[in-house]
């Protein structure tokens, strides 16, 4: 059976500033985001029977409320199909942890797309892939372009940037996800009680970019879940010119400009117990 694999890369929030509520429910950001080398793997196989998702992971869902099967089913009602979604199989190899800021089910989904596109040859245009992406959550859009990219309006406003190079950044994952509903909720009450939410705005440039170093999500995470806030200043203390925590999190990662502290930092903190990955910023895929 012809098949297409791709990998669904994940990405950091090098920053993230979020407005004020909309009326719609949803809050505008600025944020800049960057691709790593850490990834999910999508199979995309023809079949003889009904869609399917086939994923071994436990708690990942293989049914219709994987952003997988609304994004399939959103490229078969854009081509006119008719009947229900079928003649496929999605395998799900997955790598990046749920609820962890991370974006592995939006980089699913946007693979899905890509995937999808080629395996059945659609004449989908990049704009309209681009157009469908964008309503299937914010930040499947900008997993169509990778790299170092501006987002802009709830994050599906997506605007390349010059790559950063090639640094490498080591991965924290608490024993705990944060739903990014509750994420966002959390920041709004914090305003409401008039508390600013700020993580400490770092004016200047960073690595020669005017990147402010800050996360409004960080704040009210961190008050109810210090650890987050302890993870991060011990990256800053083995070395990380930067440390954050990624989106809605959990995640906490830091920056390192040589493999060798980016190593030492890793393996120190896996003798302590602490669930580590390392990884690598990854350029925009050259077209």
């Amino acid at each position: 059976m012809p098949s297409i694999t791709l990998p669904a890369h994940a990405k950091i929030n090098l920053s993230l500033s979020v407005g004020e509520r909309r009326a719609d429910g949803f809050h505008d950001v600025r944020t800049i985001l960057q691709t790593i080398e850490l990834a999910d793997r999508v199979i995309c196989e023809t079949s003889r029977g009904p869609f399917e998702i086939i994923c071994s992971t436990p708690g990942v869902p293989a049914d219709r409320t994987n952003l997988v099967w609304t994004a399939a089913q959103l490229l078969w009602d854009a081509m006119g199909r008719d009947g229900v979604l079928r003649g496929v199989r999605i395998q799900l190899e997955k790598r990046i942890p749920a609820k962890a800021g991370l974006g592995g089910g939006s980089s699913d989904a946007a693979a899905t797309l890509v995937a999808l596109r080629r395996l059945w040859k659609l004449p989908v245009t990049d704009q309209a892939l681009f157009a469908l992406a964008a309503k299937l959550g914010s930040d499947v859009p900008y997993f169509l372009i990778g790299g170092t990219a501006l987002g802009l309006g709830r994050g599906e406003d997506v605007y390349p940037l010059d790559d950063l190079p090639r640094l490498w950044v080591v991965l924290i994952f608490p024993p705990f996800g944060i739903a990014t509903a509750d994420a966002y909720r959390w920041l709004d009450d914090m305003r409401e009680k008039g508390a600013s939410a700020s993580s400490g705005f770092l004016p200047g440039t960073w690595l020669g970019r005017s990147v402010p170093l800050s996360n409004d999500l960080e704040l009210p995470i961190v008050e109810r879940h210090p650890v987050i806030g302890k993870l991060k200043d011990r990256l800053m203390k083995m070395g990380a010119p930067m440390a954050a925590m990624s989106g809605s999190g959990s995640t906490v990662f830091g920056v390192f400009t040589t493999e060798r502290a980016a190593n030492a930092a890793a393996k120190k903190l896996a003798r302590s117990g602490a669930d580590v990955r390392l990884t690598r910023f990854l350029p925009r895929p050259k077209r």
